[in-house]
């Protein structure tokens, strides 16, 4: 796999209800820090948003935040990171998060990262993109998304090769080491799974 340069991190502007959110947010940001891989994010300092910018910053590392100007005050954009883009609008700042990313991960998160997932997912499935799509399923945290397509695979509304749209890891740890592993990207304009 050629070498990844920068992750978007689709995660939530919340905090969740357990302290291992929070510790997972702040491992994956010392991981990028430490491989010199730049962070690609949201531009909030709320949440798990925050909390992973702000340990890549901690650890040395670079973040480039995107955020639309209507959250700007709502998320408080993180004003230590290295570089933060203003966005016109949420489309904006999808389209401009996804330019920027080698890869996409995703630590837990609400509807937003759901957004943002099954966006990466489609345009995927679309032969739009085949940049690495990396499930981080924390706890088990995204077992119900894994069981919802699952059941949209049985009642054939897609086709089981979906699933091969994107991985799945249970711990930080395994991220890198599973995007090494990858070949290195090619767009077949035969291959669309739907």
């Amino acid at each position: 796999m050629k070498k990844i340069k920068s992750i978007c991190v689709y995660c939530g502007s919340r905090l969740g209800r357990k302290q291992s959110f929070q510790d997972l947010a702040h491992k994956v940001g010392l991981i990028l820090a430490k491989n010199n891989i730049k962070l690609i994010y949201g531009g909030g300092n709320v949440g798990l948003m925050g909390i992973i910018a702000t340990s890549v910053m901690e650890n040395g590392g670079s973040v480039h935040g995107i955020i639309p100007g209507h959250l700007d005050e709502r998320e408080k954009s993180h004003d230590t990171i290295t570089e933060l883009t203003i966005a016109n609008n949420m489309h904006q700042r999808k389209r401009m998060m996804f330019d920027h990313s080698d890869a996409f991960l995703v630590l837990p998160g609400s509807i937003g990262t759901l957004d943002e997932t099954i966006e990466a997912i489609t345009w995927a499935q679309l032969n739009l993109h085949d940049k690495p799509i990396v499930i981080l399923n924390h706890e088990s945290y995204w077992d119900p998304f894994l069981g919802l397509l699952e059941n949209i695979i049985e009642n054939e509304f897609t086709v089981p090769e979906t699933l091969n749209l994107f991985h799945v890891v249970n711990s930080a740890d395994d991220v890198l080491p599973l995007l090494k592993t990858l070949p290195d990207p090619k767009i077949d304009p035969k291959n669309t799974l739907f």
